[in-house]
């Protein structure tokens, strides 16, 4: 039951917001960058989007990844309220490094990692790779053999040759992309990645994990390797959902089911 027929939607991108403001009878206040926010007695207060001031909302919608983001979504888990998606969720799986370990706790398709402190050196003698800091952008990362010193506290882990794969879930929707690049590295951006056939493990370990953790949305990327061994190498809390129009449509049929229940 909305108290205040007030609610809000942050990070959300111009297009997708019109598509929500035409869907949505009530008030919106809408931000694409960090707002100002206050939690009194489990009440949000969220500042205007013009003017000067607070008001409080019922929902909250949030999709985005910025540098400072961490207290605000801590905060949108202690205010416990209707949140899209999942406030103390998304607070678990913020830093890159606390989200793998419970990750790996959680998959059957889990592989050793290694530590290395900023400033440390470590000596592969095996294709290793480091990964650093909290972007899920396919970047942050260095593949080595031998002596190697980090500038960044980083996680290692041994370079699997194979199939890069994306299995999404979102509502009851979900689908497999096969990542792509140029190089070792590969993302969903390039234009050849795609959708591809769904593999039942890797379907199954994902909805796994996003049941253990309490994600309402999950994009999990695995390596097929050329023996067929399977290997989860990262849990992204926040999924690009406007790359493919599929998955777009359905992360908007989503929210709007969400503010409107």
């Amino acid at each position: 039951m909305l108290t205040y027929n007030r609610i809000a939607l942050v990070g959300i991108e111009q297009e997708e917001y019109e598509v929500i403001r035409a869907n949505y009878s009530g008030l919106i206040i809408w931000h694409q960058a960090l707002p100002k926010i206050v939690v009194k007695d489990q009440v949000l207060y969220m500042e205007k989007a013009n003017g000067v001031g607070m008001l409080p909302v019922d929902k909250v919608v949030y999709y985005g990844i910025y540098d400072n983001d961490f207290d605000f979504i801590a905060s949108l888990a202690i205010w416990n309220g209707d949140c899209y998606p999942n406030a103390a969720a998304m607070l678990d799986c913020r830093f890159k490094i606390p989200c793998l370990v419970k990750a790996l706790t959680h998959t059957q398709f889990s592989a050793p990692r290694g530590f290395i402190s900023a400033g440390a050196s470590m000596n592969a003698t095996e294709d290793t790779v480091a990964k650093w800091g909290n972007w899920h952008c396919g970047e942050n990362k260095h593949r080595f053999t031998g002596e190697w010193e980090s500038e960044f506290t980083a996680t290692t882990e041994a370079y699997f040759e194979g199939e890069a794969v994306r299995i999404m879930v979102l509502g009851d929707k979900h689908w497999q992309i096969k990542l792509e690049g140029e190089t070792w590295l590969k993302s969903i951006h390039p234009d050849n990645a795609g959708f591809m056939p769904v593999d039942a493990e890797l379907l199954a370990d994902t909805l796994h994990i996003q049941k253990a953790m309490q994600m309402d949305m999950i994009g999990n990327d695995y390596i097929v390797g050329k023996d067929g061994k399977k290997y989860l190498l990262e849990v992204n809390h926040i999924p690009n959902i406007t790359r493919f129009e599929a998955v777009r449509e359905a992360y908007l049929a989503t929210v709007i089911a969400f503010i409107n229940g």
